[in-house]
């Protein structure tokens, strides 16, 4: 079972797609926005999230005062779960107080070839098997979307070699949890 965690629409159930998706866990997501409570990076952040599955990490930010959010999905079921569950997180807003969700069912790399959006906060947690190079050419399309002071989180199995990060992408930090591994980077210089 996924929820949200916390905000305005916290302890709400999310739906998730039948397959091809790997939800973050509710422990490892509660660890990551813990961080980035302490960063004081979520209010009023414009946010992507890629290979969103769920929607649950934009979505979280959303109930916890993120200003807006992007959820990029390839998978047709994956972004009718998506739209699903931005209306349920939609629906327990203030009244008058619509979050801003925008879904794109695209490819990751595809999506960052024609975006023209900044963001502040960006999520990426592909499927474990997706490879070095898909992910090399998602993180350089990235670097130009990124705000100055831009926080990156890339979830990634503890048992997968550690990516190479392109000009203009810095590591912060790595933190581990069980099988899973959340790279923090941040925009380099």
């Amino acid at each position: 079972m996924t929820r949200i965690i916390a905000g305005f629409a916290g302890s709400l159930t999310l739906k998730v797609p039948s397959a091809g998706t790997r939800p973050t866990s509710d422990r490892v997501r509660e660890a990551m926005f813990s961080a980035l409570s302490a960063r004081d990076v979520i209010e009023s952040a414009r946010v992507l999230d890629l290979y969103a599955g769920s929607g649950a990490l934009a979505l979280e930010a959303i109930s916890r005062g993120a200003a807006s959010a992007v959820l990029v999905e390839k998978s047709y079921g994956a972004v009718q779960v998506c739209k699903a569950n931005a209306a349920l997180v939609t629906g327990r807003a203030a009244k008058g107080e619509r979050p801003s969700i925008h879904i794109i069912g695209k490819p990751a790399t595809s999506y960052l070839s024609s975006a023209v959006d900044e963001f502040d906060l960006v999520f990426i947690d592909p499927p474990y098997e997706v490879g070095g190079l898909e992910l090399d050419h998602v993180l350089e399309g990235l670097v130009p979307r990124l705000a100055p002071e831009a926080v990156v989180a890339l979830e990634r199995s503890s048992r997968s070699p550690q990516p190479a990060w392109p000009a203009g992408l810095e590591l912060d930090k790595v933190s581990r949890y069980g099988e899973t591994a959340v790279y923090w980077l941040s925009v380099a210089g």
